[in-house]
């Protein structure tokens, strides 16, 4: 199109785009590329309350909470909607070969139903690169989604991707917790397997830019960076840019089981996620072709570049997403809003409270909400690493997940081995949920409750017990919460 004075301008084709798995790692890093381009999005999510895109994208998207695993309510939800392209950008949370495969047969067959229903015009489905022989229980069930696709009798564009490289990605988070922990390693020899590790950026631009591509319609992509490494070196290069010395010995032998085990006590993935990587790792990934390179052309990001990139965003505080946050670093299929109200029949409590300054309320508040993670707990940190350390050995998540961002913080974030229900900054209230394992349920929460005469921060922790082991379990602990909680709200107040 000509303007007035000469110079060209472009029209850009408006789409009508249904994302889900929408506050997951890859759909929070796609959404905002997909609006900024000026299409028209719908997220779907199973919580919208766990649902935080950056606050200049909620007016720009439409967002439908639907469960995949529940296609009785697909009508309900998406009766007389219509959109071009749909991104399947879900993944199945089951621990066994069997519930893996049922779970997404059930949810990638809803989706075709959904697709079907709202007549669109091209599925993208973003999978695992895989060598089809000796697949692990995890990839094989991501070929169960591939070939539900194939055959939907809908234009399908699949991109297989391996080693996922970006600030936040469980890969990324893996390395960097065996490199920063670990100074000498003596691990298997299929650590010598090999890779093409992805930078997330890359990987996003080849989901934005297949959008209608009718070259890509009906067809699977290996995608993949510019170099082949092996686990090993990858370790070793991330060790290299960040100035560790690190040794790697390798030994013969698979010790698949134990290396699932020394991968969850070691990093902040929980046990079902450290088995599906370790079983994932024992093939090569690695592309064996390399038509989308043609098709899409850009800038391939080394590794080395890749994690230069991440650290420069986690330094500037500029995580988008993380996967910790995302419900796959739980060990249940977590519900926030079940836990909103913290229950008060057959519960014990541990109340406490100090009174301060007014002036100084925000201060304190803004204390709270950054608690956990490098920031620690204010008082005994040891003791809350070593309750950590404990939660690890019983097969819990331990404290290693950490924070996303040590400012901010919403509902539905992690914080160690928490979860955040409730992050009101508004009326300064934090409710954190326990994810350690426990005989029982338990909740601690901060709030600042502000009178005309009183300013008063209040602390209080709630178990509810399971039968005579969580009583036991609770008393045994009054000691220590004696100490360690009288001295964390003094922390918090900023008193010494």
């Amino acid at each position: 199109m000509v303007r007035g004075d000469g110079s060209l301008t472009y029209k850009i084709k408006v789409m009508k785009i249904l994302l889900t798995g929408a506050n997951g790692y890859i759909g929070m890093r796609l959404l905002p590329t997909l609006v900024e381009a000026g299409h028209d999005v719908t997220c779907v999510v199973r919580d919208r309350n766990r649902f935080r895109p950056a606050p200049g994208l909620l007016d720009k998207i439409e967002i439908i909470e639907f469960d995949f695993l529940q296609p009785e309510n697909a009508i309900q939800n998406f009766n007389k909607k219509q959109y071009d392209v749909a991104y399947y950008l879900i993944h199945s949370l089951g621990d066994t070969l069997t519930t893996l495969k049922e779970y997404e047969l059930r949810s990638a067959g809803c989706f075709v139903l959904v697709a079907s229903l709202t007549q669109v015009k091209q599925i993208v489905y973003l999978s695992g690169i895989s060598n089809e022989v000796n697949l692990s229980k995890h990839l094989m069930a991501r070929k169960v989604v591939k070939l539900v696709f194939v055959n939907s009798g809908i234009p399908y564009t699949i991109f297989e991707a391996g080693i996922i490289v970006g600030s936040g990605s469980i890969s990324f988070e893996v390395i960097r917790d065996i490199t920063e922990k670990i100074p000498v390693m003596i691990v298997p020899n299929w650590l010598d397997s090999r890779c093409q590790p992805i930078a997330i950026r890359n990987v996003i631009t080849y989901l934005h830019k297949c959008l209608m591509n009718e070259k890509m319609f009906c067809k699977t992509f290996e995608i993949g960076g510019p170099d082949v490494l092996s686990y090993k070196q990858m370790l070793l290069e991330f060790a290299n840019i960040r100035g560790y010395k690190r040794y790697i010995f390798s030994i013969p032998g698979a010790f698949q089981g134990l290396s699932a085990y020394w991968l969850y006590l070691t990093t902040s993935a929980n046990f079902t996620i450290a088995r599906q990587l370790v079983q994932s790792m024992k093939n090569d990934t690695i592309c064996k072709e390399f038509e989308i390179r043609n098709i899409i052309p850009q800038d391939l990001i080394s590794y080395r570049d890749a994690i230069t990139m991440a650290f420069q965003r986690i330094e500037q505080n500029m995580v988008v997403s993380s996967w910790k946050d995302a419900a796959s670093s739980s060990l249940t299929r977590l519900d926030v809003n079940q836990y909103i109200e913290v229950p008060v029949n057959g519960c014990y409590r541990d109340r406490k409270w100090i009174e301060i300054d007014k002036e100084k309320a925000d201060e304190v508040a803004a204390r709270f909400f950054a608690i956990g993670g490098n920031t620690g707990w204010y008082y005994a940190d040891l003791l809350w690493q070593f309750r950590g350390l404990l939660d690890k050995f019983v097969g819990g998540v331990g404290i290693g997940r950490g924070r996303t961002s040590d400012t901010d913080i919403e509902a539905g974030d992690t914080i160690d081995f928490w979860r955040v229900v409730v992050a009101d900054h508004k009326n300064k209230r934090l409710l954190l949920y326990a994810e350690m394992k426990l005989p029982g349920e338990a909740w601690l929460e901060f709030s600042i409750v502000e009178t005309e005469q009183r300013c008063v921060l209040k602390q209080t922790a709630t178990f509810r017990p399971k039968g005579i082991l969580g009583r036991n379990y609770w008393y045994a602990m009054l000691p220590f919460h004696f100490f360690i909680f009288r001295n964390m709200l003094k922390g918090i107040a900023g008193i010494k």
